[in-house]
């Protein structure tokens, strides 16, 4: 719960929001996004397989997943700043450390160690959000935040590259780690130290199984519909540049070239995915935004070169677009107010299981069924998401907007 001496007003919190939450998050995103195009160049530099390059990528995501939920619990305890500036100092020095590592093993330590920090850097953030905001704009908030995010990968990998190309492939470490210390100033100067819970309210405050006694239908119907959500979205960045390169025949520039398109559409529908949400309801924008997805999905394998793939990735970056910040408010919506951290770690763990299941389930799809049935799988996939979502999922700012006692101002 935010402290007495939290903005108030619209303009106040607008504010409040670019100095606390938004201009760290976007300092956050470029760094994050910078280091897209240098990992797997750098990892490939330790002389080992593919195989082992995988494993080595895909150490930061097991980390994060790892400690999704301890985040939550850590956050009860601590507060929202606290855990925030741990977060951004794990991830700081997972990545500044890469610059001496020698083998593969140091570096899995490392990025193990950078996503235990992105764990608690993202939910302390969407938690102190959510506090923060009252749920008739918080889909705007929230949507702006996920905005920021795309832009990261806008703007970070280029800026990766130049550095990687002009002072070598350890250098973007470097720059990560100041531009992520600044990150952590801004917060250290103007995130407000919340009030803590006193004893009796800690010892009340749910953990993790009494979370899941509760709450388990919101996390088990929810919490799948946000899994094949989740799923689908990782699913693009592999499923379109492996089409591309292996089926079209079309060189790293060309798929690049279409990947930059469709992440430019996709930033263009941030804020109205987040107008949408409050002023229509959550399921105006996660509903279309799945459905449009799956169907850029099924498109996929009828499409015969360039241009073809080119309309279809930005078709399927227009829904994923459209979904800006849809999860996240959702979760935001659902969860408890005495035990938001908690439950906002769990569901994080939930939606980054998909993330992480994403390249388990192309792989497999396309080594038994060939790589242009995986598109289709996954479109299956989000179908079986839209309709739990639509089904089973109750609308969130409907049901808060009728509670009483609710302000509808900001």
């Amino acid at each position: 719960m935010p402290d007495k001496t939290q903005p108030t007003t619209s303009s106040n919190l607008t504010n409040h929001l670019i100095l606390t939450v938004y201009i760290p998050s976007l300092i956050m995103a470029i760094s994050t996004g910078m280091l897209i195009p240098i990992m797997p160049l750098y990892a490939a530099t330790f002389e080992v397989s593919y195989g082992l390059i995988g494993i080595m990528l895909a150490a930061e995501g097991i980390g994060n997943l790892a400690f999704d939920i301890p985040a939550g619990l850590i956050i009860q305890r601590l507060g929202h700043k606290k855990v925030m500036l741990l977060g951004a100092g794990c991830t700081t020095l997972g990545h500044l450390a890469l610059v001496w590592a020698q083998d593969m093993v140091e570096v899995m330590a490392y990025l193990l160690l950078a996503g235990a920090g992105a764990a608690m850097w993202s939910i302390s953030r969407h938690s102190y959000i959510a506090d923060l905001i009252q749920v008739q704009r918080r889909g705007r908030s929230i949507a702006v935040l996920g905005g920021i995010g795309r832009l990261g990968v806008l703007i970070g990998p280029a800026l990766g590259g130049f550095i990687g190309a002009n002072f070598g492939l350890r250098a973007p470490f470097l720059v990560f780690a100041g531009l992520t210390l600044v990150g952590a100033l801004v917060v250290l100067l103007w995130v407000k130290e919340e009030n803590r819970q006193d004893r009796a309210t800690a010892a009340n405050t749910g953990g993790p199984g009494d979370i899941l006694r509760t709450h388990y239908r919101p996390l088990l119907t929810a919490g799948s519909g946000q899994l094949c959500a989740q799923l689908i979205r990782s699913a693009r960045h592999i499923i379109i540049p492996l089409y591309g390169a292996d089926v079209l025949g079309l060189d790293v520039q060309s798929v690049g070239l279409i990947i930059s398109l469709a992440s430019a559409t996709d930033v263009l529908m941030f804020y109205p995915a987040g107008m949408i949400m409050d002023r229509f309801g959550r399921k105006y924008a996660y509903m279309p935004s799945f459905i449009i997805q799956s169907l850029g999905m099924v498109m996929i394998p009828l499409t015969g070169g360039f241009g073809a793939l080119l309309l279809v990735a930005m078709l399927i970056g227009l829904g994923n677009g459209l979904g800006s910040g849809t999860m996240m408010t959702l979760g935001a919506d659902l969860a408890p107010h005495h035990s938001r951290g908690t439950f906002l770690g769990m569901w994080r763990f939930i939606g980054d299981s998909g993330d992480t299941g994403a390249p388990l389930v192309i792989g497999s799809v396309a080594d038994v069924l060939g790589l242009t049935t995986a598109p289709v799988v996954v479109a299956g996939i989000g179908v079986v998401g839209v309709g739990i979502l639509a089904l089973l999922v109750p609308e969130t700012l409907q049901n808060k907007e009728r509670s009483p006692g609710q302000s509808t101002g900001g």
